[in-house]
């Protein structure tokens, strides 16, 4: 007597099934042992973890109590002794947070500054002597704004960082920008 076996594999929805009556499915008493190898899923779990012992009593548990999952958490406190020492209450938050978007990952947020103008920035762009572009305009609102994270940057300064624009409208834009 040969042994019977099972595969996993994918039905065909094309492929018609065959439909057996009770009187034509084999007795299971002749096979009392059914190999059925079914593949075991990737558990995203390291071989030492899928074996811990928690794991493995809440594995039991819910197999015992089908309709009963338990998923083993440990107990809360609501007053813990050593709180105040662990955790101090004087939590200051920086200036910047953490910023992420699409666009960093895919580089294309090179191009676009964080700074938005407003209509008051687009009336003072048309009083410029020399034409900036709102794109240009918005990148040197951004990098004097970066660049004064701790202390006011100079006018000194900010010619340093934009040494290709002349010396008059930088400092048209730098004025107003301290102004505003």
């Amino acid at each position: 007597m040969s042994k019977v076996s099972f595969r996993a594999r994918a039905l065909d929805a094309t492929k018609a099934l065959p439909i057996y009556r009770s009187d034509e499915i084999p007795d299971l008493y002749d096979y009392n042992v059914i190999n059925r190898a079914v593949p075991q899923m990737p558990t995203g779990m390291e071989k030492e973890e899928e074996s811990e012992k928690h794991l493995q009593q809440a594995i039991s548990v819910d197999a015992l109590q089908k309709n009963k999952p338990i998923i083993p958490t440990p107990e809360s406190q609501e007053d813990v002794p050593h709180y105040e020492k662990v955790y101090s209450s004087t939590c200051r938050l920086p200036r910047n947070l953490i910023k992420l978007s699409a666009f960093d990952a895919l580089g294309l947020d090179a191009e676009y500054a964080d700074y938005d103008m407003d209509s008051d920035d687009e009336e003072f762009l048309k009083t410029c002597e020399e034409e900036v572009t709102p794109m240009d305009f918005e990148r040197m609102i951004e990098s004097m704004e970066k660049s004064s994270e701790n202390n006011v940057i100079s006018l000194l300064d900010a010619k340093q960082l934009f040494s290709d624009v002349n010396h008059n409208t930088l400092a048209q834009i730098y004025d107003y920008w301290l102004n505003k």
